[in-house]
Parts: structure tokens; sequence; C-alpha cells
């Protein structure tokens, strides 16, 4: 859903200047409720890890899923990002948080293996240079999965709330100093209602409280079972994407979509060990 409305306000701005939009109001809207329920804040030996795993995020990341989506469809933008759980299970691996197996291993395999099949086979229906964005989501969804990985001990510190609170905060200053320098806050002037009721919903739904609920099941479970929640995404945005601005759902995608199920649930079960025989009992 956030896919498709953000390629539907993309048109009338820039990629900076929606995200500051999105994540500078989000971080107004949620800094009174954590005031009001006295949370507690990072202290202070994390404040600088919180403020980068913000700018990587909320900055950096977002910033890149808005620049993606000037180039290519709400739907191969979801599809592309939908590798995020395959990306944040080998992030995890490597930083020995997770342990990749062989069978994850496949699972990773097949999902981008698919994921790359349906985005080049898809080319021909898609706009001019999609590839670009397509190229810009994926690197995006990296910053995503090393975000996942290294959040969670600074939220189990402090708590979800406060943590994306912080987070949302470091990041949508970066994003309106930098939309602020280019110009962009002022053209927000010529928005009509349609992209300020886009705005509206990305601010309050897309930003404060997805992120809210994003970072609240980071602190209570692993990084991978978070990320995989994100495989929803591509077959929401197309729906919505074909009903706000007629893009076409094409055979491509439906198989994209199956490849990365199918690898994620190779990669995220394991077949059960059966057990050892009882030894015999010594004479």
């Amino acid at each position: 859903m956030n896919t498709a409305v953000t390629r539907f306000a993309i048109g009338a701005t820039d990629p900076i200047t929606l995200a500051a939009f999105r994540f500078g109001l989000g971080f107004v809207l949620l800094l009174p409720l954590a005031l009001a329920l006295r949370s507690r804040w990072p202290g202070r030996r994390d404040w600088i890890g919180v403020a980068f795993l913000g700018i990587l995020f909320f900055a950096v990341f977002q910033g890149l899923f808005n620049l993606s989506l000037e180039y290519t469809t709400a739907a191969r933008g979801a599809l592309a990002l939908s590798i995020l759980p395959l990306m944040t299970m080998v992030v995890g691996a490597a930083l020995r948080v997770e342990p990749l197996g062989a069978r994850k291993a496949v699972g990773v395999l097949v999902a981008m293996a698919g994921v790359a099949a349906a985005l080049l086979t898809g080319l021909g229906d898609a706009p001019a240079g999609a590839w670009r964005g397509d190229i810009i989501m994926i690197a995006g969804t990296l910053c995503f999965a090393f975000y996942n990985v290294w959040s969670r001990p600074f939220i189990v510190r402090s708590g979800s709330l406060p943590f994306v609170t912080a987070g949302m905060g470091a990041g949508g200053a970066c994003l309106a100093i930098l939309a602020w320098s280019g110009g962009g806050l002022a053209a927000a002037g010529e928005f009509g209602w349609s992209q300020w009721v886009a705005v509206t919903y990305l601010v309050v739904i897309g930003a404060a409280l997805t992120f809210f609920l994003w970072v609240f099941a980071l602190a209570r479970t692993t990084p991978t079972r978070v990320a995989n929640t994100i495989t929803l995404n591509p077959v929401m945005a197309a729906i919505v994407a074909a009903i706000l601005l007629g893009e076409p759902i094409g055979f491509n995608l439906v198989v994209g979509v199956a490849a990365v199920f199918t690898g994620i649930w190779l990669a995220s079960t394991e077949r059960r060990r059966r057990p050892e025989p009882v030894s015999s009992q010594h004479r």
C-alpha cells in the first residue's frame, strides 16, 4: 500500500521532499506520545548509534525507495523490495547474528533468481529505464537489511517507541535540511488536494504507525521473521497501483511473487531432526 501511494505522490514532488514530509511530520506525531508515556530514551552511549540507524533507514533507504519509484512501477518496486527477508538473512549471517545453513542458502538463491527473472522478463511492459529503479530499490533494500539486524540491541535497551521516534527525528531532520536547501519545501505549495491526502496517509499510516509496529516486532523476534512480512507488499502494491495508476499486473509479477514465497519457505523452515535412537543399557 505504501509503495503504491508513494508512486502516486512522487509525481508532484521529488524523493527527498516527499520523505522529509513523511518522516518529519511522522516524528512530530510520535514525539508527544513518547513524552506523554514517559518512555525510556536511549542512553548517552547509544545516541550516536540510534541517530546513525535513523539516518541510514529514514533518510538513505527512504530516499532510495522514493527515487526508485520515479523510474519503475509500484509493482516492480515492491517486487524488488520483497527480497528483504533474504537480504536480512545474508546480512545476519555475515554479522553472525543468524546462521545461514544450506537450506537457507538455497531459499535465498531461489527467491533472488525468481525476482531477477521476473524483473528482466517484464522490462518490455515497464516504463523506459525501469531497470534503474529496480537496481536503486535493491540497493535501498540492503540498507533496510542492515537496519533490521543492527537495531535490536538498541531497541532492547530503550524501547520501541523512543527508538523509532529518535531515529525518525534524526532521519527527518537530515531530509528536511536537504529538501530546504534544494527548494523542495517551497515547491510543495503546488500540491493539489489528492497529493496532500497521499502525504497525510504516508505520515500517519506509512510513517508513524507502520514503523512503530515494525520496530515493536524487531524487539520481540528475529530480524528475518519480521522482514518476512514484506512479502505481502508486491501483491498489495500491484492491486492498489492498478486502481490508482492503471498499472498492469503482468504474469511475470505473479511468477516473481511465487518465487519469493517459495524461497522464503525454504529458507525459514527447517526439517526436524529425527530423535536419536536410545542407546542400549550397559549389561
